[in-house]
């Protein structure tokens, strides 16, 4: 039955029209189960009710059949989401005989839900006169068959097609950047693709190798004039990817492997389409969210030096007038090259919400959506909205919806220039609670004005970028030079330096690393340890830096157990007195370390003595907590960043620090959420780190709150059960503040 099975699935798949798809779906299924009956029910959640699409067998009267979820036979198997196996169907408490389905009666009913990601999408029935049971092998038949056919429905569904209701076509995506807009679409097919790019031999290996060296040179000016079109209106951390660009043309390992790649034999672009895949692969296989869409940054270096190898001239796009932009992948390159005033929003079939090219267009303010599915030739040319908070894209809109929009997208506006009104004032509550808000730096340390004045300092760091990004470990001076533009940038503020955090799965390209199970294995503190002359390195580098402004704190990242943090003690004390020897002005920096392990918890007295602060990791503290890959889309809804075991676990650690005086901060995402920064506050945190575009957002909550209200919040959040619980009750608590437009478009 296996053959008969992967036969009738390619031929559903094919066929377009949902009605002729499930005809033939019915037809087969009854020729392969010998029954004499096969009926395809789909759910129609907004009328609660199944709607038979197609059978074999039954001969119903009227133009459709509805059963209610709560009716029949084939109602319990949708509630139940169980297959439901009867010799005698009518014997059944919840037999129900449709009249209108003009059937003769069938005694044996076999019925199994289509269940996509735990969605009950349909129904799927077989029946036959004879009373018998059906065998396990035939349940176990239209079982496969079902979860098969549940793929091919939701993939259908989210492209636009076999839908049962007569409504607005929607389209859901990933948001990557808030905002409404209402416009054209207007799908860009010009950008070039390493994908299409194939084996080819040079036939002037010097040639070859000059056209490759012009591309460079052209890209490295291209770089250098999209970075002062934007040098006085985006912060510097968004900028820093055209300064990576820039680095890693220059690079001499990445010029090197292209140029031995061409000395092969292959020509430029397929010498280039082989080294930036070798490239990328070793960032996609990195589990930490950030360091893996990296690989999309080289992807898209790539892309751009493809485009100058085959193009002499500047690229340049130009509109009749401002359209939605969609694009196969989306790039910071291209978005930089369109006039800002060009661009209502970017519609991207790939990407995701932590590229570059979704922080320059959250740092450029245009709604984005990646990850999107959709027919690029049936949407070009047609109106259409972005829904940058949900990720939902509506195509051809009524008159009504057009409307309605409008006035989210006037009153985001008036929200934009309302929170950034005020944002070099400090966070203080209504009640006079003082709430610091910290900077994570990524690529480089925001250097910015503006944002200067608007946080209290960096409260993570990541030093690591610099090691993945070359051929070899950076030498102290370099890591001197590097530390100190960071630290300079903040004289008065501190600045929070994570130690190096790689290994396992953030494997080094010059120190490959390979394990069963890289999220526990030999990463962050333990990797460092094992190479003493690395970390000494490092942490003497990073004292060095602070000499002049003294405004260093050090972070112990992955740190599990208090033999890990006294080694980690011995060797910055032997740092320090190596360098105090030298330079009597040197100070002992600040010393913390990270809690994303468990273990953690319960460890916090018994080293407190030893360390001056805390920082909570809570995207791998939850990670670790609900032994759940956060990366995974098969249990990606398993991950909940307010799961009543994650805010208990923050409550014990905020309670332990209390206890204790030790200063502890929170830098994961957690704190930029809006609703997670208030519930963190309410818990009792004091100091929150955040990436920049969540700064003005969160600093305008807290003037506009009162931490008694909070704790009350907070309270409630304990004792739920379930995290959709701690969601709905904060979304609640936004609806009735007038704060909804921080979690959805709108204002009010």
């Amino acid at each position: 039955m296996l053959s008969q099975l992967r036969e009738i699935v390619e031929q559903v798949s094919k066929v377009e029209d949902v009605h002729q798809a499930l005809d033939l779906l019915v037809k087969h299924t009854c020729d392969a189960m010998h029954t004499e009956c096969c009926t395809v029910y789909l759910s129609n959640e907004e009328m609660q009710r199944l709607e038979l699409m197609a059978t074999q067998g039954l001969r119903f009267k009227g133009d459709k059949i509805h059963i209610q979820f709560s009716q029949g036979l084939v109602g319990l198997v949708k509630r139940s989401a169980e297959p439901l196996n009867l010799a005698e169907a009518s014997k059944h408490p919840n037999y129900k005989y449709f009249s209108a389905l003009g059937e003769e009666v069938y005694h044996s009913f076999l019925g199994t839900p289509i269940i996509y990601r735990k969605q009950v999408l349909g129904v799927l029935v077989v029946q036959q006169k004879t009373p018998r049971q059906f065998t396990e092998m035939e349940e176990s038949f239209l079982v496969t068959l079902a979860a098969q056919l549940a793929v091919i429905i939701a993939h259908a569904q989210a492209q636009g097609n076999w839908s049962l209701e007569k409504k607005q076509q929607s389209i859901k995506g990933i948001p990557a950047s808030s905002g409404v807009a209402i416009g054209e679409f207007w799908w860009d097919n010009t950008q070039p693709d390493l994908a299409d790019v194939y084996p080819a031999s040079a036939i002037d290996v010097e040639q070859e190798q000059e056209w490759l060296l012009l591309a460079i040179e052209q890209a490295l000016a291209d770089f250098k004039r999209l970075r002062k079109k934007f040098d006085s209106e985006i912060n510097k951390d968004t900028l820093a990817i055209f300064d990576l660009f820039t680095h890693l043309l220059n690079d001499p390992m990445l010029r090197n492997d292209l140029k031995a790649q061409i000395q092969k034999g292959d020509r430029a672009d397929w010498a280039l389409r082989q080294v930036v895949e070798s490239y990328s692969n070793r960032f996609a296989r990195m589990s930490d969210v950030y360091l893996r869409e990296r690989a999309q940054d080289i992807k898209e270096l790539g892309q751009r030096l493809l485009f100058f190898l085959h193009n002499t001239e500047k690229e340049q796009i130009y509109f009749d007038k401002p359209v939605i932009l969609v694009v196969r992948e989306l790039t910071a390159t291209l978005l930089a090259s369109v006039p800002k005033e060009q661009l209502l929003a970017v519609i991207s079939l790939e990407g995701a919400a932590n590229s570059h090219a979704a922080i320059l267009s959250r740092a450029l303010g245009i709604p984005a959506v990646m990850g999107v599915n959709l027919n690029l030739d049936s949407i070009h040319g047609k109106s259409g909205i972005v829904d940058g908070y949900s990720g939902e894209i509506l195509v051809s809109p009524s008159q009504q919806l057009r409307k309605e929009y409008q006035a989210l997208a006037d009153e985001e506006r008036e929200l934009s220039r309302m929170v950034n009104d005020r944002i070099e004032q400090p966070a203080c509550t209504q009640d006079d609670v003082r709430v610091e808000v910290m900077l994570n730096a990524g690529l480089s340390a925001d250097t910015n004005i503006s944002v200067n004045q608007g946080v209290d300092g960096v409260g993570l760091y990541r030093t690591e970028i610099s090691f993945l990004l070359q051929h070899r470990f950076p030498s102290e001076d370099e890591q001197v030079q590097l530390y100190r533009s960071v630290l300079e940038a903040y004289p008065d503020k501190p600045v929070v330096m994570r130690t190096l955090d790689v290994g396992g799965d953030k494997a080094l390209p010059y120190l490959p690393i390979e394990e069963d199970n890289p999220f526990l294995g030999w990463r962050g503190i333990r990797f460092t340890l094992d190479h003493p002359d690395i970390f000494l390195m490092q942490i003497r580098a990073m004292m060095k830096a602070s000499a002049k402004h003294g405004n260093l704190r050090i972070l112990l990242p992955m740190v599990s157990g208090a033999k890990e943090l006294d080694d980690a003690l011995e060797l910055i004390e032997r740092a320090y007195l190596e360098i105090e020897a030298v330079d009597k002005s040197i100070k002992m920096p600040e010393l913390g370390v990270m809690v994303e392990v468990p273990s953690m918890l319960y460890l916090l007295p018994l080293i407190a003595e030893k360390i001056d602060f805390v920082s909570v990791g809570t995207n791998d503290l939850t990670q670790y907590l609900l032994a759940v890959d956060r990366n995974n889309a098969r249990v990606a809804d398993v991950y909940e960043s307010m799961h009543p075991a994650v805010v208990m676990a923050l409550q014990h650690i905020h309670q332990t620090c209390e206890k204790l005086k030790l200063p502890v901060c929170i830098c994961g995402e957690l704190a930029g959420d809006p609703i997670g920064a208030m519930l963190m506050v309410g818990l009792g945190y004091r100091s929150l780190s955040m990436n920049t575009s969540n700064v003005a957002k969160v600093k305008y909550l807290l003037r506009h709150t009162r931490v008694e209200e909070l704790k009350e919040l907070a309270e409630q959040a304990l004792v739920q059960p379930y995290g959709d619980s701690i969601y709905g009750m904060m979304s609640d608590y936004f609806e009735n503040k007038g704060f909804a437009g921080f979690i959805r478009a709108g204002k009010k």
